[in-house]
């Protein structure tokens, strides 16, 4: 996959620029690729201005938690940089929630086991859903995280929506 000026190769030749959750997730998965990159530029907008990614080719992972009954949930969602997840209105019904909100980031990476910034939903605690943005599951090509700030992988927007636990739905507002 050929996305911006980075050198791409198979993330099963390079586990070394993986977190351990995203290293075992990758294993047997066709067209995961990741590339190293400075992790000071690991932010989207420093990112894609750096390494010559278009925003609509960069999707991001949030991880959100949802509340109901004093029980929490986590979920991550994905959507294209260039937008903005309906977190109040589509996410937190789609969920069937009272109250949502961005995880708290101690939370989030330790119940994920990967690095702020970085965070990816391959690896994700297997009773999380992934909400994948329509935009990101018919996308012949997205980068994402790869759950350390130091690389970023290139998957198929198709491989995302077919996660054991995705869920294709339309998460703009």
């Amino acid at each position: 996959m050929a996305i911006g000026t980075l050198d791409w190769v198979s993330a099963a030749d390079r586990p070394e620029l993986l977190a351990e959750p995203v290293a075992r997730a990758v294993v047997g998965l066709e067209g995961v690729e990741v590339a190293e990159i400075d992790p000071g530029l690991a932010d989207t907008a420093a990112f894609c201005e750096r390494y010559g990614v278009g925003m609509d080719e960069s999707a991001n992972c949030v991880i959100v938690a949802a509340k109901r009954g004093g029980e929490v949930r986590y979920a991550a969602c994905m959507v294209l940089a260039t937008t903005r997840a309906d977190v109040n209105g589509v996410v937190r019904r789609h969920l069937d929630a009272r109250k949502i909100s961005f995880a708290p980031q101690d939370d989030a990476v330790g119940l994920t086991g990967m690095e702020y910034g970085g965070i990816t939903p391959l690896g994700l605690p297997e009773d999380w859903p992934v909400l994948v943005d329509a935009a990101v599951a018919v996308h012949p090509g997205v980068v994402i995280g790869s759950g350390v700030r130091r690389s970023k992988l290139a998957v198929p927007g198709a491989l995302l929506a077919g996660l054991k636990t995705a869920q294709v739905i339309n998460l703009a507002n």
